[in-house]
């Protein structure tokens, strides 16, 4: 592959995905780890993390946007600022998801986390996820399942004079301020816990994560990202998702899954992708630093079952929600879109209430 601004991202951007897999790794973070400590011990300790990345990115945005470092706009990859708010997308999408990373035992992230730390029971789960990822992006199944209905629920807020979902276009106060208040809130929140304050692991995932979503938005959205897209524009073959983006994984996971279609066209490798091969192998330098490289396998065919379903829910509501517990409960609370933070909610929900139901399955059949 030639050397241009094309490769130069992707490596980039691999980097990236090689620290954050390292950090996730080295510091447990996990989301449906979060709420499953919520549910079951009322320890916040980790969703405190998860809202601390999701507050450093949101930073790192506005002061990108503010000073001109970069540029967001609405036409980002997903579309995270979009004036059609779809809400029920939203919703529905985040609900399944929730339901299927509790099922699959961690979310996209964490699946690629756990590959590079030996789980084959993960790889089982990204081929899924990935299969149905694609079918919702690359082929009619989700305009002949989903299609009408979130049509009918989509809300144009175009028409009512706004210029995006944005909670300061909302308001009416600005990103500027209305992210710096969501922002300090969230850290004041986070830190008013002295547990919290005691747990380096913690902070370290929150900052880094946050970190390295800021980063993805830099790259793609400054001047390197403007060189970037002309490039894109120009090719005699445009390469795939040349767009402003940070880190996302069940959509990217629907592109690996079409390039492993046709592994020669190197135009499909894009910044998605090589994220995810970033965490994989990010997770396999700290396992083996850390000797806690173990293959793991499942148990029964009722834990391939479960697996299996979740990997399915996944890879649907990932992308019905345009985004998973990284690609919209940070990447995309980063931008401020309203509906960021109605997926973050309802993956929340989805998991704690799937959390609940299997508890409630396991004292009755005990």
């Amino acid at each position: 592959m030639e050397f241009t601004i094309h490769t130069q991202v992707l490596l980039i951007v691999f980097g990236l995905g090689v620290v954050l897999g390292a950090v996730v790794n080295k510091t447990n973070f996990c989301t449906m780890g979060a709420v499953s400590d919520i549910v079951n011990m009322g320890d916040t300790g980790r969703l405190r993390a998860w809202l601390l990345a999701g507050a450093v990115a949101l930073l790192g945005v506005v002061i990108l946007e503010a000073s001109g470092k970069a540029t967001l706009g609405n036409m980002t990859f997903p579309p995270y600022r979009t004036t059609n708010f779809a809400w029920l997308r939203y919703l529905l999408g985040g609900l399944l998801f929730g339901i299927g990373m509790t099922l699959a035992s961690g979310c996209g992230n964490k699946t690629l986390v756990r590959i590079g730390g030996g789980n084959l029971k993960s790889i089982v789960v990204l081929i899924i996820a990935a299969g149905c990822a694609y079918a919702m992006l690359w082929t009619d199944f989700y305009n002949t399942v989903f299609g009408k209905l979130v049509g009918a629920t989509t809300v144009n807020l175009a028409a009512s004079g706004f210029k995006s979902q944005t909670l300061g276009d909302l308001t009416g106060i600005g990103n500027t301020a209305a992210g710096l208040i969501v922002a300090f809130a969230i850290v004041i929140f986070v830190y008013i816990s002295k547990e919290f304050r005691s747990n380096r692991d913690h902070q370290l995932a929150g900052i880094l994560i946050g970190l390295v979503v800021i980063a993805g938005w830099y790259v793609t959205g400054s001047a390197m990202g403007a060189e970037w897209k002309e490039f894109a524009d120009f090719a005699d073959t445009k390469p795939l998702r040349v767009e402003t983006q940070s880190f996302t994984f069940i959509g990217p996971m629907g592109d690996l899954a079409r390039y492993a279609m046709n592994p020669w066209d190197l135009s499909l490798i894009n910044f998605g992708i090589v994220a995810l091969l970033g965490v994989i192998v990010g997770s396999f330098i700290w396992a083996v630093v850390s000797k806690g490289f173990r293959v793991e396998w499942f148990v029964s065919g009722g834990d391939f079952a479960n697996h299996a379903i979740g990997a399915v829910l996944m890879g649907i509501g990932g992308v019905l929600s345009m985004g998973c517990t990284v690609g919209q409960a940070i990447t995309g609370v980063s931008t401020l879109a309203l509906g960021s933070l109605i997926t973050f909610v309802a993956i929340v929900a989805g998991a704690a209430a799937t959390m609940k139901y299997q508890y409630w399955r396991m004292m009755n059949e005990s």
